[in-house]
């Protein structure tokens, strides 16, 4: 039964990265990777504010690999990030390419911190 949560989220997160794309794409070109960017720092908020509520509170382990290995894992992408930035710096455009690398670590690691501490304040203000 597990691995069908694990599917089940995975499924929802790889569609859910798709559409991000794709909207990413129409709005603000294909110059820069800004939809795997986009993934990447929501997912990484998302994962810190769940891991924030799941931290404090008794959540089914079923839930906890829908979310984290499932629909996480298929939402957010570091293979297709190092793609994007490989293909930056072999296209020439080295300084796009490591704001991707800075951007995608350094705002990511931010965005789990934000995400983790939002999820703490609201955890203790809604008891």
């Amino acid at each position: 039964m597990k691995i069908v949560y694990i599917l089940a989220g995975g499924a929802l997160g790889s569609a859910g990265r798709y559409f991000m794309t794709n909207f990413s794409q129409r709005y603000f070109g294909e110059g820069f990777p800004t939809g795997t960017l986009l993934v990447n720092l929501l997912g990484s908020l998302i994962i810190g504010i769940l891991f924030g509520i799941f931290d404090t509170d008794k959540i089914p382990p079923n839930i906890r690999m829908f979310m984290f290995i499932g629909f996480l894992g298929g939402f957010t992408t570091f293979s297709t990030y190092a793609l994007d930035t490989m293909n930056l710096f072999k296209d020439g455009n080295h300084k796009l390419a490591l704001f991707n690398i800075l951007s995608n670590n350094i705002l990511g690691l931010v965005m789990v911190i934000v995400g983790f501490l939002l999820a703490r304040y609201l955890v203790g203000v809604l008891k």
